[in-house]
């Protein structure tokens, strides 16, 4: 997504740079084998990447004015009021000032840092923004300190159109929400054109972009993707858009109101009208992403939650023979997570 909400033949469509979906395959393949060998620890592969419910999450800026910091802050009042969960942009009252972080920082100013200098609109999910194994070389995004977790490219030139709702759509993913189109309780698999109509002919417009041929065959997603600006590979589509089957996956019904929920050109889809086609107006949260929310920070954090959590501190720092764990990185990081969720439920 780059231009507005509602991507569009020739838009950008928002996706992490390739080192960092590769770092994050490593380390989701670790905590699987971790999983599949360890019973009891099979919620490393889907619950981690909410934050400790009732928790404060500090966000900062990295570059903009305090007039665009506070037109981002507004934007997210319908997300602070659906959970239990604080979002602290350090708001200096006396100053008119919010909190800004520095790619020189060597101390974490905030979990979410939020950039307006790269391109198109993306953001890590929920605690990737503090996991300093996606890119421990200082990349540009990654966990450490002085490195952007979530970007709304080009906002300083002026908000685009529709720009409140991808700001709520950015913010849900730092809240560990995922695309609805990748729902595996949607439709949305089934319905989407992946493979260019029979006979198609590639037909390009004069930037580029793959459209209709002369006797009004449709490119496929693959095609059409491929092509500018996105560039993308097969394997990357796959990533982007297909559903997940992952067992350890936690679904909810398929939200066709969803801010999570892109709306694409109508020749991505089979049908028309398409089952995946949104119905929410791509800027208010849906009833929907509100109980969402509230499943994952609810007024109090559940108790089963908390005891899964001290459970898994013990399997994971206890040595015992042929556990299967074994310390690195990866464990470290999980360890850590642990200990934060049971920190803030004990208050």
């Amino acid at each position: 997504m780059n231009d507005d909400t509602t991507p569009h033949l020739g838009a950008m469509l928002e996706s992490l740079p390739d080192a960092v979906v590769a770092a994050l395959e490593v380390r989701d393949a670790w905590r699987r084998r971790v999983a599949d060998s360890n019973p009891g620890l099979e919620f490393i592969v889907s619950d981690l990447q909410s934050w400790p419910v009732g928790s404060t999450v500090r966000v900062g800026f990295l570059d903009g004015d305090s007039a665009l910091h506070a037109a981002v802050v507004s934007a997210t009042t319908q997300i602070s009021e659906a959970m239990n969960l604080t979002l602290d942009f350090g708001y200096d009252d006396a100053a008119g000032t919010y909190r800004r972080w520095s790619l020189d920082d060597q101390e974490r100013q905030a979990e979410v840092r939020v950039s307006f200098d790269m391109g198109g609109y993306w953001s890590l999910v929920g605690t990737d923004a503090t996991d300093t194994t996606i890119d421990p070389w200082g990349g540009p995004i990654g966990g450490l300190p002085g490195q952007r977790t979530l970007n709304l490219g080009g906002y300083k030139d002026g908000l685009p159109a529709g720009w409140e709702g991808t700001v709520r759509h950015e913010f849900l993913h730092a809240l560990a929400f995922q695309h609805e189109h990748q729902n595996m309780r949607g439709p949305c698999e089934d319905d989407f054109r992946w493979e260019d109509d029979e006979d198609y002919v590639p037909t390009t417009d004069a930037r580029g972009v793959f459209v209709k041929d002369a006797a009004g065959r449709s490119p496929g997603i693959y095609t059409y993707l491929a092509g500018p600006p996105n560039r993308w590979s097969r394997q990357k589509v796959d990533h982007n858009l297909r559903t997940s089957d992952d067992p350890g996956t936690i679904a909810s019904t398929f939200d066709a109101a969803s801010v999570m929920l892109y709306r694409f050109a109508p020749f991505f889809y089979l049908s028309d009208p398409s089952p995946c086609a949104p119905t929410g107006n791509g800027e208010d949260l849906s009833d929907g992403d509100k109980r969402g929310l509230g499943v994952l920070y609810p007024p109090v954090a559940l108790p089963e939650v908390v005891e899964q959590a001290r459970q898994g501190l013990q399997m994971l720092t206890t040595e015992a023979p042929g556990a299967g764990v074994g310390r690195s990185p990866y464990s470290d990081r999980v360890v850590d997570l642990l200990d934060a969720r049971i920190a803030a439920a004990d208050g």
